[in-house]
């Protein structure tokens, strides 16, 4: 059976993107080896992605092109959208429902990309098998929240991975 994934880099203190939706604080920490932190190695055992509109639109903004078009994309959102490539718009009504039928299907992992509403929603339906979390060493006192909600769930962790930019990878399951 197919397995739900997130798969995010978080701050210090909890928070996926700045008040703004902005990640500059991501894309400027120093990387001198240039590496993906196991992220091409993660891509290659997806053929879905989960996000909320917000995350979507913040996609959009850091790409020249969609940069998803080979994987079957669902963007959440409460209000109606007009039809876009590569995505199909779902109000997420039945979010236990969607992802039911999502793992029982063929096919390779599902990725919830985020944002932190969408996290939030997925933990309190118990539908999170998988997290892979990588801790970047920065504070930025504020900003949207890895789960936007008050929600208790006991992860145990599975692997923890020290890269030589202070970055840690850890991999929890449920």
């Amino acid at each position: 059976m197919r397995k739900l994934i997130v798969y995010i880099a978080v701050s210090l203190d909890g928070y996926i993107a700045a008040e703004d939706g902005g990640i500059d604080w991501l894309n400027g920490y120093p990387n001198p080896e240039n590496n993906d932190y196991g992220y091409a190695r993660f891509f290659a055992t997806v053929d879905t992605t989960l996000m909320g509109y917000k995350t979507y639109q913040d996609v959009l903004r850091l790409a020249d092109t969609f940069p998803y078009p080979d994987t079957t994309n669902y963007v959440f959102s409460r209000s109606p959208k007009p039809e876009a490539p590569y995505v199909t718009f779902t109000n997420g009504d039945n979010i236990p429902g969607l992802i039911q039928r999502l793992k029982a299907q063929d096919g390779k992992n599902i990725w919830l990309v985020g944002g932190g509403e969408l996290n939030t929603a997925f933990l309190q339906h118990d539908l999170i098998d998988e997290m892979i979390i990588h801790t970047i060493p920065v504070v930025l006192g504020s900003g949207r929240p890895l789960f936007a909600g008050t929600v208790q769930k006991t992860f145990k962790v599975k692997d923890i991975k020290l890269y030589d930019t202070g970055v840690v990878e850890t991999r929890y399951e449920r």
